[in-house]
């Protein structure tokens, strides 16, 4: 496939991934890379590197079209709810293609106390939540929820779970605000409260087109990146992932997603976590964007989902309806500086001997 593709956010582990698969899966496909910090640059692994200026000023655009013009760029593919946001609102305006969720879906899947508002009022499995008005009420809030059970606190916008922990008394979660307001200026009103979901923790990536389902792989959470660390001792970024068979969540998925877009187009990555009755409940989607490291998957299983969203995207014809791309226990392993590494399980015996 002789294309040319733009990746926003090159250098950063999310675009990293990306890159690195779709060079795994079409190793003719021309990948230009940009970034706003000329550091973070620097490590991106695309076949060329632009500097723009950051997405959030005037100047952005320009730059973006300059960039598309000189490398012939074909599609431009974000990396991060940020980018997703800045490509969406240019669309129209753009010189090349690209394949993005409509924009009040990226609206409604960005504010998470909405998105599962919106999924509770249709019935669809979604963890019990109310909003925070202000410190005082949190007490009233708080006792909405069964005595003596863990409550999550979060905020609802942003990733990489920034503001979320578990918390045990109102003045855990009174303080645990009042912290993340003064310290870091995040309103009161930001955050939220939900139902504690104990069970497994998956993730669904899935490739939809004008509302059908073209691709999907699961994977489940196993151990947490920085998770020591933190307070609730989970994050949404994996230390240890694998791939599953669990037609059940992609069910939940589906119904979601059309739910929210009947004409669903783009890449959804999708979170859910078990409640006490075991039921998958949808804790955020990420529209129009990958998740941050399950593209390392594309090396196994039967598709490389990275390569398939750029030939749907540019109208290639691509036989798959409804195809499930679930090859299990294969692991990936992820630490600090080092690149993540996939394996089978059983390769997990191999030239290691117990001391």
């Amino acid at each position: 496939m002789d294309k040319r593709v733009l990746v926003l956010g090159a250098g950063t582990g999310a675009s990293n991934n990306l890159i690195r698969s779709l060079k795994i899966g079409d190793a003719s496909l021309f990948v230009v890379g940009a970034h706003d910090d000329r550091f973070v640059l620097k490590k991106s692994p695309a076949d060329r590197n632009y500097l723009v200026p950051s997405s959030a000023v005037r100047e952005f655009r320009d730059a973006l079209h300059r960039v598309i013009a000189r490398e012939r760029v074909d599609l431009v593919i974000p990396a991060s709810d940020a980018h997703v946001n800045h490509v969406s609102d240019l669309r129209t305006d753009l010189p090349c293609r690209v394949f993005l969720p409509h924009p009040s879906t990226i609206d409604l899947c960005q504010d998470k106390y909405d998105l599962t508002m919106f999924l509770r009022a249709r019935g669809l499995p979604a963890p019990l939540t109310y909003p925070v008005s202000d410190l005082e009420t949190v007490t009233d809030t708080f006792a909405k929820f069964p005595a003596g059970r863990l409550v999550w606190c979060r905020i609802r916008r942003g990733t990489a779970s920034m503001g979320a922990t578990s918390v045990k008394t109102a003045e855990q979660a009174r303080g645990w605000i009042a912290y993340w307001h003064e310290m870091r200026g995040v309103p009161v009103d930001r955050f939220t409260l939900s139902e504690y979901l104990p069970g497994r923790d998956f993730l669904c990536q899935g490739l939809w087109r004008e509302g059908k389902l073209v691709l999907a792989k699961t994977f489940e959470r196993l151990s947490y990146f920085g998770g020591a660390s933190s307070p609730s001792g989970v994050s949404s970024l994996s230390a240890l992932a694998k791939t599953i068979y669990e037609p059940r969540v992609l069910s939940v998925c589906r119904r979601v997603i059309d739910a929210v877009d009947p004409h669903a187009t783009g890449v959804f990555s999708i979170d859910l976590k078990e409640n006490d009755d075991g039921v998958p409940c949808i804790t955020e989607i990420n529209a129009g964007r990958f998740f941050m490291a399950m593209n390392n998957f594309d090396a196994v299983g039967k598709h490389n989902m990275a390569v398939t969203y750029v030939r749907v995207a540019l109208g290639d014809d691509v036989p798959l309806h409804e195809e499930y791309d679930a090859v299990e226990d294969y692991y990936m392993v992820r630490d600090l500086d080092t690149l993540p590494a996939v394996f089978h399980a059983d390769a997990f015996f191999d030239d290691i001997e117990e001391a």
